[in-house]
C-alpha cells in the first residue's frame, strides 16, 4: 500500500469520526424530542420505544412557538431584503465608484463591527424607544414607547450589516473590470452596468449576504430579549427559555422546539448552499 493511499484511508477514518461526534448531539436532540415528557433521561436509548408527537404540540403551544415563528420570520425575511439590497449596492459603490473619502469611511465603518454589541444596546435601546411618531411619540421622539415591544424595534440592528458590505466589496474588487469597458465606451449609465452586469453574476455573494442576515436575525437572543416584553412580540429564540424559565427545565419540549427552529435554517443553507460555497470561495470572475 503507497503512503498516498494510507493518508488517504486515515483522513477517511478521522473525518468519519469527526462527523459522528459532530451528528451525535444531533441525534440525541432528536431522539429526546421524540421521548414522552415523563421519560426523559430515565431511560437511555439511541431512540425511544415508545415514540411520540406530543413534545411538538406541546412546544406549538404552551411554548407559544407558533406566534414566535411568525414574528422571526417576518423580521428575518425583512432583515435578508433589505440586507441584500443595501449591502450590494453600497459593496459595488465602494469598489467600483470611489469618491473622495470613500476609503476612510469604508474603513470606519468595517471598524464599527470590532464594537462589542453589549456596547451597542444602551444606544439602539435609546434610539428605537425615542423613534419619533411611534409608540405615541411625537416628532422628537417624546411621550410615548417608540418601537419598544415591535417587530420594527427588533428589526432595527438587522436591517445593515457592516460585514456584508465587506464581503461585497471584495467580491467586486475581485471581479475583472473590463467586465463593463465595452458597455461604459457605449454611454451606459452606472446603473445599467450594476443591473444588467454585475447583478446577474452576483448570485454567489448575494446568497451569503441573505444566509448571514437570516441566520444573524434567527439564531439572535440578546437583543430581542432587551426590547421585547411581550409574547406578541417575542422571536423563536426567547419562545425556547420559556421551557426552562422555572427551573424545572422540560427537556423533551425543549428539544422538539429546537428541532422545529432548527429546520428553517437548515432550509436556507441547503437551498443556497452552490452559490454560498461559491461565494465564500471564488470570490472573483475569471475573464
Amino acid at each position: 500500500m503507497t503512503r498516498t493511499r494510507k493518508a488517504q484511508i486515515v483522513n477517511i477514518v478521522l473525518l468519519t469520526v469527526v462527523t459522528l461526534l459532530v451528528l451525535f448531539p444531533f441525534v440525541w436532540m432528536v431522539s429526546l424530542a421524540f421521548t414522552p415528557a415523563e421519560s426523559a433521561f430515565r431511560d437511555v436509548t439511541l431512540w425511544p420505544a415508545n415514540p411520540t408527537w406530543d413534545n411538538f404540540v406541546t412546544a406549538l403551544t404552551v411554548g407559544n412557538l407558533g406566534r414566535a415563528f411568525l414574528n422571526s420570520t417576518i423580521v428575518a425575511l425583512v432583515a435578508v431584503a433589505t440586507n441584500c439590497f443595501i449591502t450590494v449596492s453600497a459593496g459595488y459603490a465602494f469598489a467600483h465608484l470611489p469618491f473622495r473619502g470613500s476609503n476612510l469611511i469604508f474603513y470606519v465603518l468595517i471598524a464599527t463591527a470590532a464594537i462589542p454589541v453589549a456596547v451597542t444596546l444602551i444606544p439602539l435601546f435609546l434610539m428605537v424607544s425615542n423613534f419619533p411618531f411611534a409608540g405615541g411619540n411625537d416628532a422628537l421622539g417624546r411621550g410615548g414607547s417608540g418601537l419598544v415591544d415591535t417587530l420594527g424595534g427588533i428589526a432595527i440592528p438587522y436591517l445593515v450589516g457592516t460585514m456584508s458590505i465587506f464581503l461585497v466589496r471584495q467580491f467586486y474588487k475581485s471581479m475583472n473590470p473590463d467586465l463593463a469597458e465595452a458597455a461604459r465606451i457605449d454611454g451606459a449609465s452606472e446603473f445599467r452596468l450594476f443591473w444588467s452586469i454585475y447583478m446577474p453574476l452576483s448570485k454567489p455573494i448575494i446568497a451569503v449576504v441573505a444566509i448571514f442576515s437570516f441566520t444573524g436575525v434567527w439564531d439572535d437572543l440578546l437583543w430581542p430579549l432587551v426590547v421585547s416584553s411581550s409574547p406578541q412580540s417575542q422571536t423563536v429564540q426567547l419562545a425556547l427559555t420559556r421551557f426552562s424559565q422555572t427551573g424545572n427545565i422540560q427537556y423533551a419540549p425543549l428539544m422538539a422546539a429546537t428541532i422545529i427552529v432548527t429546520i428553517p435554517v437548515l432550509l436556507v443553507f441547503l437551498l443556497n448552499q452552490r452559490h454560498f460555497i461559491s461565494g465564500l470561495s471564488e470570490g472573483a470572475v475569471k475573464g
